[in-house]
Parts: C-alpha cells; structure tokens; sequence
C-alpha cells in the first residue's frame, strides 16, 4: 500500500518538472520518463532526452531530483535509460496541443519511418494554414526546425518527428 501512495506522490511530482526549453510541457507529457521504482533507498527514476545531443538533460535530471526528494522527502536517484531510445510518438495529446498554444507545430505521428514530407508539410500553429514551407531544418534547438506560413505571415517553429 505504501508503495502504492509513493508511486502516485513520485508521479505527482513529476507533472511539476517542466522542460526548460519548452516550458508548457513537464517530462511526463514528454514521455521522457521509462521507469519508476521505490525500494528502501529512494526513488529511482530513469529519464531519456528528446534529442541524443539534448543540451539540457543535466539540468532536467537535476530539476527530477530536486522535485521528487522535495516533494518526498525522500532520495531520488535519476539516471538516463540507455535501453530506450525517445521518439516523437511518445508525446502525449496534451503535449501537442500545449506546443500548438505555445506557438511551436508539433510533430505528426508516424509508423516507425519519419520522411521529408513530416517536416515540410507542417500546419501554421497560429493559425492552422496549411500555405506554410519550410525555412531552415535547423531552430533554436537541436529538435525544432524553422518554418513561415504565408498566409498569416508568422515564422514558427515546428518540433521534430523523430523515429
């Protein structure tokens, strides 16, 4: 039973650790989050970034760590998954509306093969014109590419598909 309350408490921490590249989402909307375990020692949580080259992945396994012993008072011990790679498909409906509020196209959703066409062919978060073309596969970050929709006239960015 009290592991029961604990996994729920961890999970409930968790919804407060947000990305801090996009703040709107938090690490469970990511699916950046593959394994929770409580045992006598603390919580153990293994992570995976959104990007193999994610710049700020020490700082969300610090930001999990702090969240979870604070919430917890208990340790927390956060290491990245090396047996699971992240993928697009694993942000949740939630997560893609947030990134469409935020201004930032989310990705489609793909069958394992993400092709040219999922990062050309990109709705206008602002305004859901399908007239927009890609600028720059290259963002402000590694995972978002740069787009401009000509029929609102806004330049925004669209998360990447990534298999």
């Amino acid at each position: 039973m009290q592991t029961i309350t604990t996994m729920q408490a961890v999970y409930q921490s968790l919804e407060h650790v947000m990305d801090p590249e996009i703040p709107v989402l938090n690490v469970l909307e990511l699916g950046m989050i593959t394994d929770v375990k409580v045992d006598i020692e603390g919580v153990h949580i293994k992570m995976i970034p959104t990007f193999a080259a994610c710049p700020a992945v020490d700082i969300i396994k610090e930001n999990i760590k702090n969240a979870v012993e604070r919430d917890l008072q208990m340790p927390a011990f956060v290491s990245v998954d090396k047996d699971v790679n992240w993928n697009s498909n694993r942000l949740t409906a939630e997560a893609k509306a947030k990134l469409r509020d935020y201004g930032i196209a989310p990705p489609g959703r793909h069958e394992g093969d993400v092709n040219m066409d999922m990062l050309v062919k990109v709705n206008c978060p602002h305004c859901g014109s399908e007239n927009t073309y890609l600028r720059s596969p290259f963002g402000s970050t590694l995972c978002r590419a740069l787009h401009f929709c000509r029929q609102c006239g806004m330049m925004f960015e669209q998360f990447k598909p990534l298999s």
